[in-house]
């Protein structure tokens, strides 16, 4: 597998002085082409900070950021973010089938093939015939399924999630798990998704690395071996994805959480 994404020795620090606040410290990992992986760590602890960094909208204080080899310097034009509060990433006065065909005009896509393609990412996210409804007629689900559709749609190389499910009700949010992780396997997508929610990183990733407190190291990076084919109910009932679960936890609330640590079993 070719390296997809590049994180070497990334910090980032807001202020100067005794009153700076160092949110990311030194975080160097990479993500293969066509990998799930899930970055789990306690909230406030520098997860947003890292992925903006990573996406191009908020330059590390230092390291480097490298996508396919190229040095991140920007918003690269194939990487897409999907954040966590779709009522304030979509725009209300536009159709859901706008909304998802907006990116899109800053391309030298023409008009027909925008559509299509919105049409083609709304089709993949379960919402065909609701392209001439607006985001407010929608439910939350739904509207982060336009969220979703609009990344997708631009067809990048690399989708970060930032919390995406965290403002869903629980039945929502097993649906769009598995919708990612649908979608994911038949596009070939790779995906860095960032969650404070340990359950989440386990069902969703192939590896999910573990950050410590703010301000953020990595604490581990666990490969995640269960099957490709996962199932709300009997893979979480099941003896490894139980073991994988207590490891993460035990890595986040236990000792190892203020020590870094590269690599961990898995």
């Amino acid at each position: 597998m070719s390296t997809m994404l590049e994180v070497s020795g990334v910090s980032h620090r807001y202020g100067t002085g005794d009153t700076a606040h160092v949110a990311v410290d030194k975080l160097t990992f990479s993500v293969d082409a066509g990998q799930l992986a899930c970055i789990v760590g306690p909230s406030g602890c520098g997860k947003s900070t890292l992925l903006r960094a990573i996406a191009g909208l908020r330059p590390p204080t230092s390291g480097t950021v490298r996508l396919h080899g190229d040095l991140v310097t920007g918003v690269p034009d194939d990487l897409a973010v999907v954040f966590q509060d779709y009522s304030r990433s979509l725009f209300p006065w536009l159709s859901v089938v706008k909304n998802v065909e907006f990116p899109l005009r800053w391309t030298k896509i023409d008009k027909q093939t925008r559509r299509s393609q919105a049409r083609e990412a709304l089709a993949a996210v379960g919402l065909s015939g609701v392209e001439g409804k607006f985001p407010w007629q929608l439910s939350g689900g739904m509207q982060q399924r336009v969220s979703i559709a609009r990344a997708l749609a631009s067809r990048p190389a690399l989708l970060l999630m930032d919390e995406p499910f965290a403002s869903v009700d629980a039945q929502t949010r097993f649906d769009l798990e598995d919708l990612l992780r649908r979608v994911q396997a038949e596009q070939g997508t790779t995906v860095l998704l960032v969650t404070h929610d340990i359950d989440e990183s386990v069902y969703l990733g192939d590896r999910v690395l573990v950050l410590s407190k703010s301000p953020a190291h990595i604490v581990a990076d666990l490969a995640i071996d269960l099957p490709a084919q996962r199932d709300q109910i009997t893979t979480r009932e099941s003896p490894e994805f139980v073991s994988l679960r207590g490891e993460v936890a035990r890595l986040l609330h236990g000792p190892a959480s203020t020590a870094p640590v590269q690599q961990a079993k898995g």
